[in-house]
Parts: C-alpha cells; structure tokens; sequence
C-alpha cells in the first residue's frame, strides 16, 4: 500500500510539496470541523500575480475558508529583486526568505504556494522589458504547467492585461502570461513534453481581480459602472474561529516582514470585484463555480463518498471529534477504491490528516542532530500516541529515501506514548538541503531547474521522512512526517528546525569583496567548517596565475561537527588593474569541497540553508581615498557599511538614540543606510543635530528613502521632494551635468566608464523636485524617457555639504562595482572648501 501511495504521490503531486510548518500541527474542534467540511468540496481556484506580496489574501481566505475551495497562489517570482527591511540579505537570498514568508502566509489563509522559474530582476517598466529578460517562451510554460497540474476551475489575474506601462512591467507581464495561457493548456501540441507527466486541462472562466487602486483613486471607482462586474462580499465573520475574514488575511498579509506589509484586521462589510475576461459567463450570480459540479459527482463513482462525507459533517460531535474516526475510516477506503485523478489524491492526504487530527494522533520522527551528512547513520527518537478510544496498531515504519521497512505491530492504547529509537542509514547520494532552483547557475531573468518535476515546487525538497503505517478500523493508513530537530530554548520552550543534509565540509571567504589599491599584499581570510566529525584535509585559494597566493595550500584537522577555524593566506595582486574571482576548495582524500554555507534564520521562517560557491571578488584598481571616520546609521539593512571598511575606512554604527552634538564630533562623514528614514521614526527627532553636524563643516550623505509620510520636512536643509522616478536600466546613458564639480574630480576622476558593470539598476527614488542650492551632478533615464536629473543631489550648507543619492549603492557595493567605490570615496571626500587641482580637471 505504501509502494502505491508513493507512487500515486509523485504522478499527482510531485510539484505541489509544501512544507508545513516543522512544529506538529495540533487542530481543535473547530478547525477539525471546518476540515472535514472541506473534504466534501471540489472545486479550485489558481490565483496568479507576479511577487510575494501581490497576492490578493483577502480574497484567498475567502475562497478557502469560506468556500471552502482549494486555493493556489502562483507568484511568479520570489521576490529576489526587492528590497529587505529586516537584515542585510538581497537578490537570490532574499528571495530565499520572501518564498518562506509566504509559505507562512498560506498557512495563515489556507491557500497553497507555488511559483514559476522567472527571477525578479527587479523594477521594469513595461512588459515587453520584463518578458525578454525573463524568456518569455519558458515562463509561458511554467504557467501552463502550473495549471495543468493544479487544474483550477477558475483562475483569476491580479493584474489587468490590457495595462501596459501603467504599473510594474513583471504586472502586466503575469496578467498577460495567465491569459494567453487559458486558451493552451488543453491543446496537446503546446508543450507536449509536459504530458508525459500531467494531462491538459481546461478552466471553466478566468477573472481579472480589479479594485480601486486600478481606477486610480476610490472616488473613481465608487462612480464607475461595475454592472459587468461579479461582486463578492468577502466581509464574512467566522463565529467558529472568531475572526473575520479581514483579520485572517490581515494576518497572512503580515507574514511579508522583509516588504515591511504589516496590516490590521478590518470587520464588517467588503466586497471584491471580478472582471470576466476569458471563458463561461455567469447568470446574474456572484458565485464564480456557477455551472460546475463542485461536489463528489464530478468523480466518477463518488457520489457515496460525498453522502458519506455529508453525514459526518451533520453528525460531528465537537466535545468528542474521534466519534467520527470509524466512519472517516470507511470514507477514506472509499476514495481508494475510486479510479486515480487527481481529486483522489488531495482527498486521501486531506482525510489522512482529518482522522490524525479527530484521535489526536501524535506521529513525530525527531533526529539527535540538526545537521548530517551523506552516507552517515542519524539516530531517530520516534514518538507515536492515540489519544483516543479507537483501537490503533502501529504495523511498520518506512524511512524515506531508503524505503526500509521496520516491522512493530505495536497495539497504540489510549493515550499511552510508544517511544521507539530507530538507526536511519541516509545514502551516500543523497542531496545537500538547499533551494532547489538554486543549485544550478541561472540567468538574470530565468532560473534554471532541470527537472521538469521540479518547477513550480514551492520549498526546499527534502528526502529524509518516515511513514508510520498505523492500521485503524482494519485499514493501513500511512501517516507521512518529515524528520525534524527539536531542542528546549529556555526563553522560548520547545523549538523545531528540519534535519539539513550538509557536506562534510564547507568553506566561505570571509570578504566577498577585496581591494588591493596598491601592488603590496595581503592576508585574506578563508574559513573551514566541519561537517562532520575528525575531518582532516587540504585549503587552497584558487587565483589566476597573474595573482600571487602563499601558501599553496594549508593543512588543517578539525575534530568535532560544527567547528570552524579561520586560515590566512598573502595574495599579491598584478601590477595593472585586474578583477578576479577567487576560489576557496578543500581537498579531503581525493575529494573537493567548494561550497559556501549561508544559513538565514529569521524567527518569523523556517531555517533555511544556501550553498553557494566559495567565491570571491578581488580587484586590483585605482581607489583613491582620504581618512576619514565615517558614522553609519543603518536603516533598512545593507552591506555598504562591509563595503566602506573594504575601502579602508573606519566605520562606526551609530544607534539614532544614543546621536547627540558630542558624539558626532568624533566623525567626519554621518551616512544613512538605505531607507533610514522610513524605518527609524526617532531618527527625525535627531535631524536638527545631524544638520548642525553638517553646518560646523562635516559631511552627510543620505542614500534613498521611499516617499511616504514618515520623511521629515526637514529630511535636508534646504526643501527636496522624493519621488518613484528611477532608472532601471543599469547601463543607461549617464550624462555629467556638472564636469567640473568636486565630486566627480576629487580624489577620484570619474568618468562615464565607472558606471559600466553596474546590476539591477541604476538607482531609485530619486528626488524630482529640489532647492536651486542643491547641484545637480548626473542625468540618466531609461528609453523613451525624460531625463531623470535627481540621482545625485550635492549641497553646501554652513561650512560642510549635504548630499542625497538614489544612486543603488547599496547593490553594488556588494558586487564589487568599482565605479560605485571610486565615486563614494569622492562624495565622502567632499569638504569646504575642496580645492581641485586644475591637472585633474583638464585631465
């Protein structure tokens, strides 16, 4: 039974993993209800946008709490272009974290995860930017995958497609994918090669989610026609939980900590719009399943189960939720009887779950360490515990991957705790823990996922699980737990993570970014972690041979799992100007190791562990700078601060509480971190010192900030309006308005060369409206635009200069984009009165 489970799994729902959370879930009476509530509807709807956070969560608790449907989100994207108000973390590692927050998210509203392989590059304009950078062909059939699989009865778009240029172009471009592929994903010649695993399918009606925001203001919207439109009142309250559907999806909307999206719950009426676009008009009902049997019927010999399931639902005791488990039992042998589809499939996991959830059936397969390696034996502490009066026995346990089958046949008594210790074997092949769509080296717009099976997978796909086959009422159910970690946190009681499977040894460069600004060498450090224990090998840093690296190679021995040790090597870089990555590998026996372990771990999300390679960026330029201490208030969260002590800078972080007239007399240079203003609301209580700082004869320099009511009006001493304007084209044109101004001569000439090479974008946010005291440095804008003339605003005030830059400094820091350093040390090297010598501007 189990072989056959698996099997039908992997036809079905090999795409449709989704990780619950690694703490046991521990449903009351209410939430049982509602589940076996759901067990008896059939019907399903794929919600589809661009980004976490596009999602419309209202509208998904809605269909999934109250009409009880099964409920997708495809995002497209995971967010990877955005920015990060929790920590330092950007581009793929961010998306790392925002795909975990709406795993989270889905948890809350019910709904279910998934994505397509297209990587946010970040801001576009239109969508025929975004659809060539993406590789349109392949998104395209991503989503007709997605849909195949799903096989939705309604899709609805939260973005209109006929609205090209009037927001993100990633928008535009998903409304655009989704509707194009309605009418393919029941052509069997439109990628053909997917239906070797799944069927085609056709929806019955697909909408456009609009709402006051596309009309431009609700006063808009409010006057406009809705006669085509379908009204939904999603205003419901749920006396059972005791929340109304606003404060469910307030909740689910929280989950996106690193966009900032915390909401509040709202009560009472509200309503959502849906504009039909493609497929079956609707008669005059605000229900979207009009026309389409959303109960046992539509499986063939499933009727019986949809009575069954009715009865259970009208008889169900809440003081005593197991009195339903024998008849659930029957339901469930039912489903397995019925001819394979798809809804078999859902409905047996669902059931599964159901009849754990009413015995109060507690399965939980723990490992003594959090981390293990291939082929190594991970001690298993198994816990299995019916608190029910329903007769249960334990027949086996299966262990994943190795499918080994352990034979108890142990009587599971009322709430009496079997607690079994078991040797798990994990293979020699089996993979490293990480996010599957990035193992392989992709694109900026495509990641690259070679297994078809693979794409549209929400969550790391990990192998390491154990089935308890547990035999109830005469039938072998078995109940799928992945392997977890569990430790006692003093603070926090009972903590979970998921076992990860690591590499015996890892290794990282601890500076991903290296100057050497002279031809004098020096040390870089390069550091070694355990797997393992008594793991003995050999470090290298591998350059071009026109670097020069002593030693060789280092011996090293490390005796326990988990420690780590620092190395230093001397690396002498060429004479003339050169930019190169360094490698770092170990060699154990004849073995290479060259992986980078990054771990994120945010209380609000699952754990998670990157392995990147062990590189690193060393560059051999003409970096001029000047001594100055530089106080850094960090904002949002960047790595600029790591980037100006790459420079040769002494850097100090300043806490906005603690800025007083005294302690900034220590500082040349006061710098804000990206969106510092936005996010540390005490920062504005400071803004008179911070501006005296300037007026005495000091420099501050203020990277962007988004326009919102949180900016002081004071933000600059002189009256600057912060706009959306920006430049996403990363290798527009960059004109010099002001050639001769210090800032582009001093102690650095910068030319239109030191803006080659930059990623993403140029910058964001710039100001659009300035006092005549600020000097416009640089002009830029994208094609078919107007120039953008805000991207670097310099002004003298008092006896020192205020500047403010939308320039992404904070991307290319990181990247090691020379001409971001050159000019930065330039704008840190202003100081009245500069006197540029006139070599260095005729030069």
């Amino acid at each position: 039974m189990l072989k056959n489970k698996i099997q039908y799994i992997l036809i079905f729902l090999f795409c449709f993993q989704i990780l619950l959370a690694q703490q046991p879930q521990k449903p009351n009476s209410v939430e049982i209800y509602n589940q076996i509530q759901k067990l008896n509807f059939l019907g399903s709807v794929l919600y589809i946008a661009a980004h976490p956070d596009d999602e419309n969560t209202r509208l998904i608790s809605y269909l999934s709490n109250e009409k009880k449907a099964r409920t997708g989100y495809l995002s497209l994207t995971r967010g990877d272009g955005g920015q990060n108000l929790i920590g330092p973390q950007l581009r793929e590692l961010l998306g790392v974290i925002r795909t975990q927050e709406l795993l989270e998210a889905r948890k809350i509203d019910g709904g279910e995860q998934f994505f397509s392989r297209a990587n946010d590059f970040g801001f576009s304009k239109n969508p025929d930017e975004t659809l060539e950078i993406w590789d349109k062909e392949k998104v395209l059939s991503d989503v007709v995958w997605a849909i195949r699989k799903f096989q939705p009865d309604v899709i609805i778009n939260r973005f209109d497609h006929r609205s090209a240029g009037t927001t993100h172009g990633h928008h535009t471009a998903s409304a655009l994918l989704s509707t194009e592929s309605f009418n393919l994903t029941n052509d069997a010649t439109v990628f053909p090669e997917q239906l070797k695993l799944v069927n085609t399918w056709k929806p019955k009606r697909q909408f456009f989610n609009t709402s006051w925001w596309f009309y431009g203001s609700k006063e808009r919207f409010d006057a406009a026609d809705k006669t085509n439109l379908t009204t939904i009142e999603t205003g419901v309250y749920y006396p059972n939980l005791g929340k109304s559907n606003q404060e469910i999806a307030a909740l689910s909307r929280s989950s996106h900590q690193s966009q900032g999206f915390g909401s509040t719950g709202n009560r009472g009426e509200e309503s959502e719009y849906l504009e039909l676009i493609n497929g079956e008009r609707l008669k005059n009902t605000a229900d979207i399943f009009e026309g389409i049997d959303t109960s046992w019927n539509r499986v063939p010999g499933g009727k019986p189960v949809g009575e069954l399931l009715s009865q259970i639902a009208s008889k169900y005791d809440f003081s005593n939720p197991s009195a339903s488990i024998s008849d659930l039992a029957k339901a469930y042998s039912m489903i397995q009887s019925l001819k394979d589809n798809q809804w078999k499939a859902l409905k047996l996991q669902e059931i599964e779950s159901t009849i754990a959830a009413c015995s109060g059936l507690y399965l939980e397969a723990v490992s003594v360490n959090q981390e293990a390696t291939p082929g190594s034996i991970v001690p298993l502490k198994l816990e299995a515990i019916n608190r029910s009066n329903i007769d249960m026995q334990l027949v086996s346990v299966t262990t994943l991957p190795s499918q080994k089958n352990t034979v108890f046949n142990t009587a599971l008594k009322n709430n009496s705790d079997e607690n079994i210790t078991l040797d798990f074997q994990l293979p020699s092949t089996i993979e490293y823990t990480q996010p599957y769509w990035l193992k392989e080296k992709g694109t900026v717009g495509m990641y690259t996922v070679a297994d078809q099976k693979n794409i549209g997978i929400p969550d790391i796909i990990r192998e390491v699980k154990v089935f308890f086959n547990v035999q109830i009422n005469g039938i072998t159910i078995p109940f799928e737990r992945f392997v977890v970690y569990k430790y006692n946190d003093k603070v926090k009681g009972e903590m979970y993570n998921f076992l990860d499977i690591v590499p015996e040894v890892t290794t990282s460069i601890t500076d991903h970014v290296s100057f050497f600004n002279n031809g004098n060498k020096k040390p870089i450090a390069v550091k070694v972690k355990a797997g393992k224990d008594n793991i003995k090998g050999n470090l290298q840093l591998e350059l071009p041979n026109n670097w020069t690296v002593s030693p060789q190679s280092i011996p090293f021995t490390l005796d326990k799992k988990g420690m780590e040790q620092l190395f230093y090597f001397e690396v002498t870089p060429p004479a003339t100007p050169s930019e190169v990555i360094a490698k770092s590998v170990v060699t154990v026996d004849t073995k290479r190791f060259n992986k980078d372990q990054v771990i994120i771990d945010y209380p609000h999300i699952t754990k998670q562990q990157i392995l990147k390679p062990a590189e690193a960026k060393f560059i051999k330029l003409d970096l001029k700078i000047n001594n100055q201490k530089i106080g850094y208030i960090m904002g949002a969260g960047d790595e600029v601060p790591e980037g100006l002590t790459q420079m040769g800078y002494k850097v100090t972080l300043l806490d906005p509480d603690e800025i007083t007239p005294e302690k900034l007399e220590a500082f040349d240079v006061v710098m804000t971190g990206i969106r510092a203003y936005n996010v540390l609301p005490s920062l504005e209580n400071k803004q008179k010192i911070l501006l005296d700082f300037v007026k005495g004869g000091k420099t501050m320099i203020v990277q962007y900030n988004t326009p919102d009511s949180a900016i002081p009006a004071d933000i600059s001493p002189y009256p600057l309006k912060i706009s959306r304007d920006r430049v996403t084209e990363e290798n527009a044109e960059v004109r010099f308005l002001a050639p001769n101004h210090p800032v582009l001569n001093y102690p650095n000439k910068i030319t239109t060369k030191d803006f080659e090479g930059w990623t993403q974008e140029q910058g964001l946010y710039y100001p659009s409206e300035f006092d005549k005291a600020f000097t416009p440095i640089l002009s830029s804008n994208d094609k078919g635009e107007s120039p953008t003339n805000g991207a670097l605003l310099v002004a003298p005030y008092g006896k020192g200069y205020y500047i403010y830059t939308g320039l992404s400094l904070f991307r290319e820091l990181p990247e090691g984009v020379p001409g971001a350093y050159r000019l930065l040390s330039n704008m840190i090297s202003l100081k009245a009165p500069v006197t540029v010598p006139a070599q260095t501007l005729k030069n």
